[in-house]
């Protein structure tokens, strides 16, 4: 776990989770969701998996260089081969099926329950909402987060930063009240950061359960 100027007063807190690869870890479904887009994409292109992959793998490589070493989201790098936010929506709400790799964890909903106590918890994900909130459901923690913000909610991705000015709007919360947590600091923390937020990068599981002890 890393931390990123997160505030010294820590009583109220928003804090904004990441959900896939920071509250649970699971290879083969976080896989599946990279791997079930591109391969519809190289349907409708007639081309094959491993050269629509490549082709993406080479854009996103090149966008970034080009653009101060930022990253850019799966969801975004479709928009340049002819597939909107609106279309990657609906292939997520068809493609992703948390039901069938993710259970119960008692720990996690142990670890956010007490942070809820005196926290206020969102959902922050690149996914649709649906999708979120059917992961949530099978890891048994869907009643503690106070919303979800979804790729259908602002119609843009992460690292976009109209997320964090939405939810500081919507709340109406300064930014240095807001922290950002998820697994990766191209996407999840460094736009926070930018934003005037802090940011909690976390590296396994074990991290999330142990948050208590930072708040």
């Amino acid at each position: 776990m890393k931390t990123f100027n997160v505030p010294a007063n820590r009583q109220k807190l928003f804090l904004l989770f990441d959900m896939d690869g920071t509250l649970y870890s699971h290879e083969e479904y976080l896989q599946s969701q990279t791997d079930l887009p591109i391969k519809r994409l190289a349907m409708l292109k007639g081309k094959s998996f491993e050269q629509m992959s490549a082709e993406i793998s080479e854009y996103r490589k090149n966008w970034s260089a080009s653009n101060n070493g930022k990253a850019l989201s799966l969801a975004n790098a479709f928009t340049a081969f002819g597939i909107t936010i609106e279309e990657n929506i609906k292939w997520r709400n068809e493609l992703c099926q948390p039901e069938k790799f993710l259970k119960p964890d008692l720990r996690l909903r142990s670890a956010l329950e007490k942070l809820s106590v005196s926290h206020t918890l969102l959902l922050v994900t690149n996914n649709p909402v649906s999708v979120a909130h059917r992961t949530l459901l099978c890891l048994e923690v869907q009643d503690i987060f106070k919303n979800i913000i979804g790729l259908d909610t602002c119609g843009v991705s992460k690292p976009n930063k109209v997320i964090f000015d939405y939810l500081s709007r919507f709340y109406r919360v300064s930014a240095d009240r807001g922290v950002s947590i998820g697994d990766r600091y191209d996407i999840d923390i460094a736009p926070a950061l930018e934003f005037g937020m802090g940011g909690i990068l976390v590296e396994k599981i074990d991290d999330i359960y142990a948050l208590g002890n930072l708040f």
